[in-house]
């Protein structure tokens, strides 16, 4: 947390103040906290210009560099800003102190925001566009890729219900009788105007959707996907324009340590035998596409079969991987607490010893034979507790080593994978 209870001038130094927990490398979010005075027009306006103008608190990592270095090293935006609490003396006057300094600051940041945004959006690949936070009202690509893959998806089961455009969808009447109760109206993903429904993951309608779509029974087709058509650059598919093939899909379920999971393994191939690297076969599905009748259709592709082989047991044995860590953990908690169990007896062991030779030292120097009777019993008591807590320690540990034994066996039942595989579609591909 960054707490910049008064805000500098220069918005250089602020913004190496949020850089400071604000890093690569920061596993958490940070929260940035500025103190303003909202009655003093001066502060006011001061944190306005910061926030709306140089987007000081905004995006992944604040202000760009472009904006920062469209004012130079800020000395002399410091010095106009220090002039304005100098000389005004009035909300008026620092009104319109600050709004020509605005003025004169908008066109260089401007510029420079605009250049950075057009290079971002048209020469970045995809990926690089969904880690960087491009402001929601500037771009579509401000959704994260599955919130457009669920637009996609409610595009394509609600077309005759609803109607869409860029920011969302109005939904006229509801796509099923289980879905009578469902609000009708706007839906947004990510709501922009207060009076629109907040589409989600999680949504009746999404879940509907998504249900309706994986229940659909699919038959083989030929899809032409259209590279140019999509909007961003896929730097990995350029290669693969006017070439055709083979793509297959699987669901992949997994039964390990009591818990199911469930992935998708696409695959693709082209038509001289050559696999597709690494996420390209999901990459290719994103790409606009127009179904056509399957020409020369061929399922038994090897080069095809191979390389979903390939991925399928690439992903098994990720999925073994962790669950060997798991494994390890669970190893270790256990010999924890059995060596816990043991020294916490071992302790109480040798606390007695001490306390024995102390009793013996007693019985030495004690001055008549009452005294020295007394501290025998008691010693005969101590090392009679001492010799319960010895056969209690040797059953304790093997009572443990039984209980380590049998954990261990119940993970490793655990462990073992229960795979089944199903495939989902195939079908030939084109890239133009």
């Amino acid at each position: 947390m960054v707490i910049n209870y008064d805000l500098p001038w220069n918005p250089q130094r602020i913004e190496q103040r949020i850089g400071r927990c604000h890093r690569y490398g920061q596993k958490f979010d940070v929260v940035v906290v500025n103190f303003v005075d909202r009655s003093n027009e001066a502060d006011a306006r001061v944190y306005e210009l910061l926030a709306q103008k140089f987007q000081l608190f905004e995006g992944v990592f604040g202000a760009s560099d472009e904006v920062l270095g469209a004012i130079g090293n800020g000395v002399d935006f410091e010095r106009r800003i220090a002039g304005i609490y100098q000389n005004c003396r009035d909300p008026e006057a620092i009104k319109a102190s600050f709004e020509q300094l605005q003025l004169d600051l908008s066109g260089e940041i401007n510029d420079a925001m605009v250049k950075t945004r057009q290079i971002l959006l048209e020469n970045f690949d995809e990926e690089v566009q969904d880690k960087l936070r491009v402001r929601a009202e500037d771009s579509r690509a401000a959704r994260s890729r599955y919130e457009r893959m669920l637009m996609d998806l409610t595009r394509m089961e609600l077309n005759d219900c609803a109607t869409f455009d860029d920011d969302g969808f109005v939904l006229h009447r509801a796509p099923g009788a289980d879905l009578d109760g469902v609000n009708l109206g706007r839906y947004e993903l990510p709501r922009r105007s207060g009076d629109a429904h907040l589409y989600r993951f999680g949504h009746p309608l999404a879940a509907w959707v998504t249900h309706q779509a994986k229940s659909r029974q699919l038959k083989s087709a030929r899809l032409v996907f259209d590279y140019a058509a999509y909007g961003a650059q896929i730097s990995t598919l350029k290669a693969y324009r006017g070439k055709t093939g083979w793509l297959t899909l699987k669901l992949v379920s997994v039964v390990a340590l009591g818990n199911q999971e469930q992935h998708l393994v696409v695959a693709a191939s082209t038509a001289e035998g050559d696999a597709l690297a690494e996420n390209d076969p999901e990459k290719l599905l994103r790409l606009p596409a127009q179904v056509q009748p399957a020409g020369l259709f061929d399922a038994g592709n090897m080069a095809l079969t191979e390389d979903a082989e390939a991925r399928k047991l690439a992903l098994l044995r990720e999925i073994n991987q962790r669950n060997l860590g798991y494994f390890e953990q669970e190893v270790e908690k256990l010999d924890a607490w059995a060596d816990d169990l043991k020294l916490g007896l071992e302790q109480e062991i040798k606390a007695i010893d001490v306390e024995i030779k102390e009793v013996r030292r007693t019985a030495a120097t004690s001055p008549t034979l009452e005294e020295k009777l007394a501290h025998q019993k008691h010693q005969r008591e101590i090392e009679g507790k001492r010799s319960k807590l010895r056969r209690e320690l040797f059953a304790r540990q093997d009572e443990v080593e039984a209980q380590c034994n049998d954990l261990i066996g119940q993970l490793e039942i655990q462990l073992q994978q229960q795979v089944e595989e199903k495939t989902l579609f195939t079908i030939e591909w084109e890239l133009i």
